[in-house]
């Protein structure tokens, strides 16, 4: 069978590790990433010792492209020009949010299929995505997003515990980070920043996951760069038990349950042990749930996992690429592909 060729459009936190996600499965195929500006993260990736060595790039908005080449990078043509010859079945869009409404009429004109980012505007896409949940939503789409990292981590731990109990309503406390650790233009330095809207952002956003799901969210950023961390709270429509809802997490594709009595109390010695391992950027796709934190009484489950924003989505993506374009229309198996192309057990 044919590989679906893909392009990958934004090379920031998210696009440079689906293009390398994309160059590890073997049905897919990378044709090519595109960018307007000449960043340190392209030019690093596009090193011989980065993981996008010899892929060719292309200029996503052709009056920019001199940019590029004025600061030493070879550029092989234009998006515009790649997509109109026909040498593109999917485009990942990983520009900023915005720039991707004006995106998606260029995807459109050249009948091409597009995933999107968490940050674009649901009504961007016809399905927003997660691997587990809503797989089929999405199978033969034009137009998906994948949701963002605090809406992906949350659809699948409970999809863990629906499975389990069930449902009735739930309560999410999310501490989130405030920058990615590279970037030296957010805060806040000291200081902690509330969302000032009930519930957040992330309530809303994973309905359109977890469809008629009760669910209220609030959120506070703090001055950490590692990981968010989420604090859930869920009333079942079956009795639980601590046992049952660790059980439901370990069974869960991308959930990993780890122990504070182990040396894994905190977010930072949580990331060390992915660095200490050797996945590349010392990535943490999974959710990390602590045991200790997994409690239940009754009709109430309770929990707190961390998340890794970066990476977490990364498989998200070469999941969906699966399903917009049908080349795998069973989710576990497309996660089975994914996870074991990109070393996740």
């Amino acid at each position: 069978m044919a590989k679906v060729k893909v392009v990958v459009n934004g090379v920031g936190a998210i696009g440079k590790r689906v293009a390398h996600a994309v160059k590890l499965q073997d049905d897919m195929k990378l044709v090519g990433i595109s960018d307007v500006a000449p960043t340190s993260v392209l030019r690093t990736n596009l090193e011989p010792e980065g993981f996008l060595y010899k892929t060719d790039l292309y200029c996503s908005v052709p009056e920019l492209k001199g940019n590029l080449e004025s600061s030493g990078f070879y550029v092989k043509g234009t998006l515009p020009d790649l997509l109109a010859s026909g040498q593109v079945d999917v485009v990942v869009d990983c520009s900023p949010a915005g720039i991707d409404e004006k995106n998606k009429l260029l995807y459109r004109q050249h009948n091409v299929k597009a995933i999107f980012q968490g940050g674009a505007k649901d009504s961007l896409a016809q399905a927003s995505f997660n691997s587990l949940v809503n797989f089929d939503e999405s199978v033969g789409r034009q137009f998906v997003r994948v949701v963002s990292c605090n809406t992906t981590s949350l659809s699948r731990t409970f999809y863990a515990a629906e499975k389990a109990f069930g449902i009735k309503k739930a309560f999410v406390s999310l501490v989130r980070r405030a920058v990615d650790p590279w970037n030296p233009s957010k805060g806040p330095i000291n200081a902690i920043k509330p969302a000032m809207s009930v519930p957040s952002h992330h309530g809303p956003d994973l309905k359109t996951i977890m469809h008629g799901l009760d669910v209220v969210t609030m959120a506070v950023v703090v001055p950490t760069t590692l990981a968010h961390v989420h604090i859930v709270s869920i009333e079942t429509k079956n009795h639980a038990s601590k046992k049952a809802l660790e059980n439901a997490f370990e069974k869960t594709s991308r959930v990993n349950v780890l122990d504070a009595k182990d040396g894994f109390s905190s977010t930072a010695e949580i990331m060390e042990k992915y660095r200490d391992l050797g996945r590349p950027r010392s990535d943490m796709p999974e959710v990390a749930v602590w045991r200790e934190t997994v409690a239940a009484e009754k009709n109430h489950i309770y929990w707190m996992h961390a998340v890794h924003s970066e990476s977490i989505v990364v498989p998200e993506n070469i999941d969906a690429i699966r399903a917009v374009t049908g080349i795998e229309s069973n989710n576990l198996k497309s996660i089975k592909k994914t996870d074991k192309a990109l070393g996740i057990k």
